[in-house]
Formats: structure tokens, sequence, C-alpha cells
């Protein structure tokens, strides 16, 4: 149960940072994200602008995938972290008013996946595997559990 609970965790953070990764992509543009960024004072936004809508968009799809997962939702985490201290904090806890809700469950979500790892069903584990060459020499991504 444990590695299912993994996956559906790691699956539903994916969902939401590659459609906000999209959003700042492809429909807000990185020139608008920019934008949005200066306006609410984000230290750095040409770097902050395009580093942050790749990282959710492409880190986003490989914490949905399995794969570095522990450092994505390590980055990830820190970005929304970020995006608590410097845009939503001091509009308090609820959504509809720009608070930390969103951002809180999200950062909370990733730092539950660097705790707790990616569970076994993980792209990086199935391609470790196809790429080692004999069967007897295959790498053990995960730990046997002592029973």
């Amino acid at each position: 149960m444990n590695d299912a609970a993994c996956l559906l965790l790691r699956l539903v953070l994916a969902v939401v940072f590659v459609a906000h990764g999209w959003q700042k992509v492809y429909d807000w543009t990185i020139d608008g994200t920019r934008d949005t960024f200066t306006e609410l004072d984000i230290p750095f936004p040409d770097v902050a602008a395009p580093s942050v809508a790749v990282l959710e968009l492409v880190g986003g799809g490989m914490l949905g995938l399995g794969i570095l997962t522990r450092l994505v939702a390590a980055a990830l985490a820190g970005s929304m972290v970020g995006a608590l201290v410097l845009v939503h904090a001091e509009n308090g806890l609820f959504i509809e008013d720009g608070g930390i809700e969103l951002v809180l469950v999200l950062a909370g979500g990733c730092a539950a996946v660097v705790l707790l790892g990616p569970g076994r069903i993980r792209s990086d584990r199935m391609l470790i595997k196809w790429f080692s060459s004999d069967e007897d020499e295959m790498v053990e991504v995960a730990p046997k559990r002592r029973k």
C-alpha cells in the first residue's frame, strides 16, 4: 500500500505542477510570467520566471513519472516555500484571497515525497533495470524491507 500511496501522491502533485507550468510557459508566456513576477516584487524576475515555469512543467512531469524524484520534489517544495513567503503569506490562508493554502499543500506534499521517497512504482527504477546488461548484475534501486 505504501508504494501505491507514494504513486498517488506523486501523480496528484504532478497534475497540479504541470498545469501551472504549462500556464506559465504557454498561456501567460515567459514574458508575461516575468512581468507578473516583476509586479509581485519577486527577486530576479528575468531568471525566476523561466526557472519556475520550467521547474513546474518539466519537474512536475518528472515527479509524476518518478525520475530523480527526491531531488525534483525538494526543488518544487523550495519553490513553493518561496511563493508562500514572497507572495502569499500576507494574504492569509484562503486561496480566494491569494492566500497560502495551495502553495502550503503543494510544499507539504513535496516534502512528504522527499521524506517517504518515490516508492517502487517509478520510471527510474525500470530504466535502471532496462539498461542493466546482465540480470545477475541488476542494480537493486529500492532497499528490501525487513520483516
